[in-house]
C-alpha cells in the first residue's frame, strides 16, 4: 500500500440545492463576501497536501469561471446525482494521468466552515487505509424510528384500523376508511445511538478503489448518498475520523444563520 500517495482535490458543485429553496445554485450564496464555493476552496488551499482543485459543475453553470479561488483549478461537467458528478471527477482525474494508489480528497462546495486541521487529519488516516476515511461526528441527539398514520382519534368505533404494515406500504388506504382524513408522522422507537455518526466531508479514497466501486453502483443500480455508502455496499473498511461540528452544511435557509456566525468567530480567531 502506498502510504504517501500524491493528493488530488475535488469540489462537487454540479447540484441546484432544492432544499435551500433559492432561486440560483447553493453553492453561489454570498458570505462574508464570498461565495460558498469560494470558501470551500479556500480552506483546501490552507492544507498543505493540496496544490490544486477539480471543481465539478453543472453543464450549463456559467458562474463558476467568472470567480477568482485560492487554488489553482480546472473542470469536469457533472452528471443529475451527486455520485455521478464523482464519477466524472474521477474519470478526468485518471485522464490527466493520476495514478489508481493516489487519494482524491472529495469536499461538498456547501461545507465552507470545515477547519484546515480536519482536513489534514482525514488525508494522514486515508494514507494509512487500504480505502479511505471520511470525516464524521457522533450523533449526540435523541435518534426517533417513525411511521405513517392517521389520527388514530379520528377512526370510527365499527371499523378496525389499518395496520401499520398496510399503512407503511400502501399509504393510500389511508384515505379510503371514513374518519381517516390526513396521515402524519409518530414515533415508533428510539433509535440506540451509541454506533451512529454524521458523516462530513472531505470524504478521501484511493482513486481506483472510488472508480471500481462507482462502477459497481452503475452496474447494479444502487442508490447511495454518498462515496463512503458505495463502499459500505461491498462492505469494504472506510474508517472515521472525528471532525469538528463547526463543519456544517448548508442545506436550509436557516443554516445560513449558523454558518455566518461560524464563519465569523472562525476569522476573528484566525486574525
Amino acid at each position: 500500500m502506498n502510504t504517501t500517495p500524491n493528493i488530488h482535490a475535488m469540489i462537487v458543485a454540479a447540484g441546484r440545492g432544492s432544499r435551500f429553496g433559492a432561486s440560483i445554485a447553493k453553492q453561489y450564496t454570498l458570505l462574508q463576501g464570498q461565495t460558498l464555493l469560494q470558501h470551500s476552496v479556500a480552506r483546501l488551499a490552507e492544507s498543505n497536501y493540496i496544490d490544486q482543485c477539480l471543481l465539478v459543475v453543472a453543464q450549463d453553470d456559467s458562474t463558476a469561471q467568472t470567480l477568482s479561488f485560492a487554488l489553482p483549478i480546472y473542470y469536469a461537467i457533472g452528471g443529475t446525482e451527486r455520485w455521478q458528478s464523482v464519477q466524472a471527477g474521477v474519470e478526468a482525474m485518471i485522464n490527466a494521468g493520476a495514478d489508481e494508489s493516489d487519494l482524491v480528497v472529495i469536499h461538498d462546495a456547501a461545507r465552507p466552515a470545515v477547519p484546515t486541521h480536519d482536513i489534514d487529519a482525514v488525508i494522514q488516516a486515508a494514507m494509512l487505509e487500504p480505502y479511505g476515511a471520511i470525516l464524521a461526528t457522533p450523533v449526540a441527539d435523541t435518534l426517533k424510528q417513525s411511521y405513517i398514520a392517521s389520527n388514530t382519534l379520528s377512526t370510527p368505533a365499527y371499523e378496525a384500523p389499518l395496520s401499520l404494515q398496510q399503512l407503511n406500504t400502501q399509504p393510500e388506504l389511508a384515505n379510503s376508511q371514513s374518519g381517516y382524513d390526513t396521515l402524519h408522522t409518530y414515533a415508533q422507537k428510539t433509535i440506540d445511538r451509541s454506533h451512529m455518526w454524521q458523516a462530513q466531508t472531505p470524504q478521501v479514497f484511493r482513486l481506483g478503489q472510488l472508480q471500481q466501486v462507482l462502477n459497481y453502483v452503475t452496474e447494479h443500480n444502487l442508490a447511495i448518498t454518498d462515496e463512503a455508502s458505495a463502499f459500505e455496499h461491498l462492505e469494504l473498511p472506510i474508517r472515521l475520523v472525528t471532525g469538528s461540528r463547526q463543519n456544517i452544511k448548508l442545506t436550509y435557509p436557516d443554516d445560513i444563520i449558523l454558518l455566518t456566525a461560524i464563519l465569523k468567530a472562525q476569522f476573528a480567531s484566525s486574525s
